[in-house]
């Protein structure tokens, strides 16, 4: 039995005009412009992450519904070519649940080859295509991976799959998938005593980790603030066994505050360790990011309540000036922040969004 979830209002009659001045890319009516797209390519996901789905599964789009390789080549260049786009993510749901991601990543190199191409994955399935990914144009991957304790994963993901995950790490970073970053999400009581480890392992490997502040983006809606490990926490566990010091490095609106990471006695960087605290640290005014779901809807923000239909204006033969301007329309409405910033997170201050990340795309 799957769990039903509401949909999102859709905004979509005709391209419209987006309010936005001429010639400014995806400008926002706060002044940020987005260059960074995340775009999804499948809602399916062979894991049941407890922060992310029920158990039982979602109802999933008919692969009817879903963007084609050709019409992802098409939106992608749309962005490059018309609105300043510099730089893509691919994401899901699993993105290698697709069997064709492969021929999406080429169509996407041919048009544009000096694009940063990056892809988000579970890992599961990355050990025999990591070669065929990077040989189609793929740059570098994430792998979402929340414990190094066989029993704790099949507690958090609902699936005995580690040994996939780990040996898919590995696998990229031979690959030349490079920068192999990690995401780590912490729960507390379940696996948030294994942050310092987490953070050895990865050290040891090359890999970069990233914490990421567990989000009220679960299908299940069970989350609440007094649960989520913060980020002031996460560095304190890291403390236990590293010295961290501010990066010096810009932030340039990444969503990860970066950290150098040193043994806790002292002596040389070991590395880095990045902390994405969007609920108790937020970077609303410094994003930079514009998302397509996997039928093809804009969401301005993560935690939207409204999308804007580009996939259906695409399907009746418009051009791409048209689609072009109803992006820009999608953007321009983007909200200041997404409310979590706010007194009261539990109360009547923010209001979850009916769709799971793995929906909405990471």
């Amino acid at each position: 039995m799957s769990v039903s979830l509401g949909l999102p209002r859709v905004r979509g009659a005709g391209p419209g005009p987006s309010g936005a001045p001429a010639g400014t890319g995806l400008m926002d009516r706060h002044g940020r412009r987005a260059t960074d797209l995340r775009l999804s390519v499948i809602d399916k996901c062979n894991l049941r992450c407890t922060y992310c789905m029920p158990a039982t599964g979602l109802p999933w789009l008919p692969a009817a519904q879903l963007m084609s390789p050709a019409e992802i080549t098409r939106i992608v260049d749309v962005g490059v070519s018309r609105l300043g786009v510099t730089e893509l993510r691919l994401t899901g749901g699993e993105p290698l649940v697709r069997a064709d991601l492969e021929q999406i990543i080429a169509g996407v190199r041919s048009t544009h080859p000096g694009l940063p191409i990056s892809l988000t994955t579970n890992g599961i399935g990355l050990t025999p295509r990591a070669d065929g990914l990077a040989a189609a144009g793929l740059d570098r991957i994430n792998v979402s991976l929340d414990s190094l304790d066989a029993d704790t994963f099949r507690a958090l993901a609902r699936r005995d799959r580690l040994t996939e995950v780990l040996a898919g790490a590995e696998a990229a970073a031979a690959a030349g998938l490079v920068p192999v970053k990690i995401n780590a999400v912490l729960m507390r009581g379940v696996n948030d005593h294994e942050a310092p480890e987490l953070l050895g392992w990865a050290l040891e490997r090359g890999f970069a980790l990233r914490f990421i502040e567990q989000m009220p983006l679960d299908a299940d809606h069970g989350w609440t603030r007094a649960e989520m490990v913060t980020a002031a926490e996460i560095r304190h566990r890291l403390t236990t066994r590293f010295r961290l010091t501010p990066h010096p490095g810009a932030r340039d609106g990444a969503p990860a505050q970066l950290w150098e990471v040193r043994p806790a006695g002292g002596g040389d960087v070991l590395g880095t360790v990045g902390i994405i605290a969007s609920v108790t640290e937020p970077f609303c005014g410094e994003c930079k990011r514009t998302r397509i779901t996997a039928e093809g809807r804009i969401r301005s923000c993560l935690f939207s309540h409204e999308e804007t239909d580009l996939l259906g204006l695409l399907r009746t033969g418009a051009t791409d000036a048209e689609l072009a301007e109803r992006w820009r329309a999608g953007m321009w409405g983007k909200p200041a922040a997404h409310g979590m910033e706010r007194p009261g997170l539990d109360s009547e201050a923010y209001i979850q969004p009916e769709r799971s990340m793995s929906a909405i795309g990471g």
